[in-house]
């Protein structure tokens, strides 16, 4: 089992930056890809950024395309979200997610996570 505790989010206005963490413990040592989705009031969890553990290949969606920065450290397992030029339309709870092997399931689908953190509030308003 692997457990995520994420920290990071908080209240900015538009254009403001903001870096989230998320540290695994546990079987940290099944994970293959670690990323953050996020999930608006009375919308979808939607994907944001994944990074893949055996290429460091990073994979945003077109949203936060230019804005985001995924990354991760190894030696403490933890996942990191860089924001910036923040918009109000970027106001959601942001979710870590990791998961292990897979085979033909989309990296930008809920399913090839396994393990979810508790989710930390991004909110930007004037």
């Amino acid at each position: 089992q692997v457990q995520l505790v994420e920290s990071g989010g908080g209240s900015v206005q538009p254009g403001d930056s903001l870096r989230l963490s998320c540290a695994a413990s546990g079987r940290t040592s099944s994970i293959m890809i670690m990323g953050w989705f996020r999930q608006a009031p009375g919308k979808e969890r939607d994907f944001v950024a994944a990074v893949l553990l055996s290429s460091e290949s990073t994979h945003y969606a077109d949203s936060v395309k230019g804005r985001f920065t995924i990354s991760r450290d190894a030696n403490n397992n933890t996942v990191y979200l860089r924001t910036r030029a923040l918009k109000p339309e970027d106001t959601a709870v942001y979710y870590c997610a990791m998961g292990g092997p897979s085979v033909g399931i989309n990296i930008r689908s809920r399913q090839r996570y396994r393990y979810w953190g508790q989710g930390t509030q991004i909110t930007v308003s004037s």
